[in-house]
């Protein structure tokens, strides 16, 4: 009985893949269609781009998912995988804010501020963060020595330290398959979360605004491969919002939790808490690591796997539909989730899962191996008021697979003033090939993709 309990736990939360045999589709789509909510059917405002690259000034490797945020709003953006990012900013805010700040913050690294006058436009604008050096906590920092009763208290107080109001926010959204370092499908939109208070029990509503896509089915073998879930993949990935699919009273006595070298976020004090399953734990649950605040007992970060110790059960979790003759097992499942700070608030920010399994296919002397990565990030919100969260018809289903909602790729323009996490160079030089496949498309008689 415990076991169904936990297996559900697990379901619930992790990402869905739909195997299905592959229909005769050749070439590429050409056409693309975007959903436009009413509020946005207004011309799109104008804004200034900014780019750039964040490093570490010790290593001057890429900090990967930094957050570049202008100080005093709420638009902000992500560094991608290459440590690159595209901060679109609205005119009124360069225009009325002559003393605006871009905060440059990392986990670990101590946060940069510059002036927005200081930014380049044309894309020359390398940020280096330095490593936060640990000092210890002040006086009336009392110190833990529990760490699992540091996690409970952290989940108790999220009524307090987090958003208490209906919140509108705009994200992108992100999910790719790669076979093997091939980028074989891409597909992006831009939603609105119609976010409840964290103290609610009513989940997220989300609507979708625009979308595209594409796939080189050609790099498929003869399956195609869809992730059914879109946004909400990533969306339940707030485990504040939603601790019940990882931490809740039935499973947090299943884990053992320790402490971990603390650091800094934001200049703030952070603890780091281990956790895994306890040795005795059959069923398949999570490990990883939380990030805590020390003085507000906050988590503003948290990066934890599953552990896959049954194939046959977590190809059951997360295989919808597959060939007869494959079988096909999750070789590794990560998630990560981070918190941003509001006038003493915290919120959901950003998020991303990573799935990567094998198919071993019948009669075949090697393996197919595919990943599939979703991420999302709010790159702007609002104060919403309760009674504008959409009605059922209007809503995006938990079941959706948004490959099937959008179809065609348009140029960068399609996305208009909407921040969006930069994409990486293997992404750019997908997108390139599909564009250049288009263009032979228009000049033999077909149809254009604008």
């Amino acid at each position: 009985m415990k076991r169904k309990n936990n297996y559900n736990i697990a379901r619930a939360f992790s990402t869905t893949i739909f195997l299905a045999l592959l229909c005769p589709v050749f070439g590429t789509q050409s056409a693309f269609a975007f959903f436009q909510d009413v509020k946005q059917q207004q011309q799109e405002q104008s804004f200034t781009q900014y780019r750039g690259e964040v490093t570490g000034s010790d290593s001057k490797k890429s900090l990967v998912f930094a957050n570049i945020a202008i100080e005093g709003t709420n638009v902000s953006t992500i560094s991608n995988s290459d440590g690159e990012f595209s901060l679109k900013v609205p005119s009124e805010i360069v225009s009325n804010m002559a003393n605006a700040n871009v905060l440059v913050s990392f986990l670990g690294y101590s946060t940069k501020t510059i002036p927005l006058a200081q930014f380049d436009e044309n894309g020359n604008n390398k940020i280096q963060l330095s490593i936060s050096v640990t000092e210890l906590p002040e006086i009336n920092v009392e110190v833990p020595k529990d760490a699992e009763a540091l996690v409970r208290e952290t989940l108790n107080r999220k009524g307090e330290n987090y958003f208490d109001d209906s919140t509108l926010m705009t994200a992108f959204y992100r999910e790719t398959i790669k076979k093997r370092r091939t980028n074989v499908s891409l597909s992006e939109a831009v939603v609105n979360i119609y976010k409840t208070p964290y103290s609610s029990l009513k989940k997220d509503g989300v609507k979708l605004y625009k979308a595209r896509k594409s796939t080189d089915y050609s790099k498929l073998d003869t399956v195609a491969l869809k992730l059914q879930g879109g946004p909400f993949n990533a969306l339940f990935v707030d485990v504040m919002k939603y601790p019940e699919y990882i931490f809740n009273e039935t499973t947090l006595k299943n884990y053992k939790f320790s402490f971990d070298r603390s650091t800094r976020v934001n200049d703030r004090l952070i603890y780091v808490v281990d956790f895994k399953q306890l040795e005795n734990i059959l069923d398949p649950l999570y490990q990883g690591k939380l990030y805590i605040d020390a003085e507000n007992k906050i988590l503003t970060s948290a990066i934890f796997s599953l552990n896959i110790t049954d194939r046959e059960l977590a190809s059951r979790q997360f295989v919808r539909k597959k060939p007869a003759n494959a079988k096909v097992w999750p070789t590794e499942v990560a998630y990560r989730v981070d918190y941003r700070e509001k006038n003493g608030k915290w919120y959901y920010g950003y998020s991303n899962v990573l799935m990567e399994f094998k198919i071993n296919w019948d009669k075949r002397l090697f393996n197919s191996v595919y990943s599939m990565t979703c991420e999302m990030a709010v790159t702007d919100w609002e104060k919403n008021l309760a009674t504008d969260y959409p009605r059922i018809k209007d809503r995006m289903k938990s079941s959706i697979i948004l490959a099937d909602e959008a179809v065609g790729f348009s140029d960068p323009d399609f996305w208009g003033e909407y921040n969006i996490i930069e994409p990486d160079k293997s992404i750019e030089s997908a997108i390139e090939k599909i564009q250049r496949q288009l263009r032979k498309t228009n000049d033999s008689g077909g149809t254009s993709a604008r």
